[in-house]
Formats: structure tokens, C-alpha cells, sequence
């Protein structure tokens, strides 16, 4: 492989900086916490609103950064990562780890002005992410459990800037987002099934696209559902949601557990494919369920 001359520094943040922090993924666990933060707040602090968007995607950018930087060797082997800044030169290794660390500094001080608990969960997540579930994608997939962890963070970090403390709110939100990320992992790695294996990575849960590894996916879909609507019944304290919200939640579910049994049944890589979608478009959807309940039940 021909490699770029590396850039310096400030013409590399410029220029890579949405590929190395995978923007489109940070953004949206950015707004996931935007989410969790409108759920728990009881008023709005507009700084505070800022400091977690910027610091959220700090945290996040940096982890991505990290991540490229350690499987930039099995990156070179699959299609769809063999571009990335730091496989083909254009960032060298120590330009990309600078910027992680200056990432990671920025985002923990941020997050810190909001309430050291938020600043000590994001640094959690980004330690899970960077030095546990990234070299254990290559070894076990039980990965996708470490990688759950972190995963789930953002939504309930949300609440926990805006409370300052850890209770069975944020703990539902994380539930509900730990439990998702079973079926939108498995179905990403029954997908790129192949270009995975080129990278020797092992995401499914049996290692191969099977009907166990599609039961799993249907059997976790219908757990996310599950815990989805738990907030109804009025056992998750200040976060409730209503029963008109809550049949919504719940149609939202059979939209990802109908595309979960579509891979049980068809098992292949359109199906899913398909699912991935439709679980993206699941969390986004119910988040904003809720938040629009909030508003309309506290706010107006």
C-alpha cells in the first residue's frame, strides 16, 4: 500500500477530523445524551446543554480516534475501513494520538463543569471502549457485551449531568440502550459478515451468521422492547411515560422485532442489513418519544 505524506498537525484536524472521530456516529450519541439530559432536567441550562454536546463528543471522537489508531493494521484489510486517515498515511500515528489525548482532556474537563459524576462515567466509557472491548473484538464476541457497556452510557449520561447523581432513571435509560445494541451489532456483523472476517474480527455471538446467532437477535430485540416500555407501568421513578407514548414505544418494537424474525427467517445479508436500519431508526424514534412526552405532560 502506497502511504500519503502525514500532515502536520492543525492541516490534519482540519481536514480529517470528521473521519477520525467518526462524526456521524458521534452525533448521534451526542444527541442520545441530549436526550437522557431533557428527560432528567428540571429546567434548562443552555451552558450545561453545551458543555455536554461539546464534551459527549469529545468523549466519543476520542475513542474513535484510539480505536482507528489500534486496529489501524486490520482496518488496511477490509473495504470499507482501508481509506481511513491513519491506514493509508494521511494521519500519522502520533498526530492521531495527540489528538485523542487533547479529546479526552477537553471532554473530561467539560463534562467535570457539569458534575464530576458525568466526567468519571464518560471516562469509564472511554477506557471500556479503548482498552477492553476494541482488542477483544479480535478474540472473543463477547466483545459486543464489553461494547455494550460503554454503548450504553450516553442516554443515562444525559440524566446524569442534569441530576448530578445515579439513580433508577438513568439506570433505565441504560437498559434500554445496553439491550439494543445486541440486535444492531449482530445484525452490523451479520452484514459485513466477510469484510469482519477479513479483519479477524468476531461479532456475531456463535461466530457464524446462523439460526442461533438469528434467535439471539430476535430473543435481545424483544427484550429492548421490553424494557422500552417499563417507564409505563411507574416503577422507574421521575421517568414515566405515558400510556398514549408507551403504545407508540411499543409499535416502534414490533417495527424491530418484525425485522429481527425477517433475518431469522430469510438469514442473509439484505435482511440484515435491514434491521441495522430499522434499529438506528428505533432508538432515535423512541428517544424522541420520550422527550416529547416530557413536554407535553410537565412542560406545557
Amino acid at each position: 500500500m502506497t502511504k500519503a505524506t502525514s500532515q502536520p498537525l492543525p492541516l490534519m484536524m482540519l481536514s480529517e477530523f470528521g473521519v477520525l472521530t467518526k462524526h456521524r456516529l458521534s452525533l448521534s450519541v451526542v444527541f442520545s445524551s441530549l436526550a437522557g439530559y431533557l428527560l432528567g432536567a428540571e429546567s434548562v441550562d443552555i451552558e450545561t446543554l453545551i458543555y455536554l454536546s461539546i464534551g459527549g463528543y469529545c468523549m466519543v471522537g476520542a475513542s474513535n480516534v484510539f480505536n482507528q489508531i489500534i486496529e489501524r493494521k486490520s482496518d488496511a484489510l477490509m473495504k470499507r475501513t482501508a481509506n481511513r486517515p491513519v491506514v493509508t498515511g494521511r494521519v500519522s500515528v502520533q498526530h492521531a494520538f495527540i489528538l485523542g489525548m487533547i479529546l479526552t482532556l477537553l471532554g473530561l474537563y467539560l463534562l467535570f463543569i457539569i458534575n464530576p459524576i458525568t466526567s468519571l462515567f464518560a471516562a469509564i466509557s472511554i477506557f471500556l471502549y479503548t482498552s477492553i472491548y476494541t482488542p477483544l473484538k479480535q478474540v472473543t464476541p463477547l466483545s459486543v457485551f464489553i461494547g455494550a457497556l460503554p454503548g450504553a452510557i450516553p442516554f443515562m449520561l444525559g440524566w446524569v449531568a442534569a441530576s448530578g447523581d445515579f439513580s433508577i432513571e438513568p439506570g433505565t435509560l441504560f437498559m434500554i440502550q445496553f439491550f439494543w445494541q445486541f440486535p444492531h451489532f449482530w445484525a452490523l456483523g451479520w452484514w459485513l459478515y466477510d469484510d469482519y472476517e477479513k479483519g479477524g474480527f468476531f461479532m456475531l455471538p456463535t461466530g457464524k451468521r446462523n439460526q442461533p446467532t438469528a434467535l439471539q437477535i430476535v430473543l435481545y430485540s424483544i427484550w429492548t422492547v421490553v424494557i422500552s416500555i417499563i417507564p409505563v407501568l411507574g416503577f422507574t421513578g421521575r421517568l414515566f411515560l405515558s400510556p398514549v407514548s408507551g403504545i407508540i414505544v411499543m409499535l416502534l418494537g414490533f417495527m424491530l422485532i418484525y425485522f429481527a424474525i425477517l433475518l431469522y427467517k430469510n438469514r442473509d445479508e439484505q435482511a440484515a442489513k435491514n434491521l441495522m436500519l430499522a434499529s438506528v431508526s428505533y432508538i432515535t424514534l423512541i428517544q424522541i418519544v420520550f422527550v416529547v412526552d416530557k413536554i407535553f405532560r410537565v412542560w406545557i
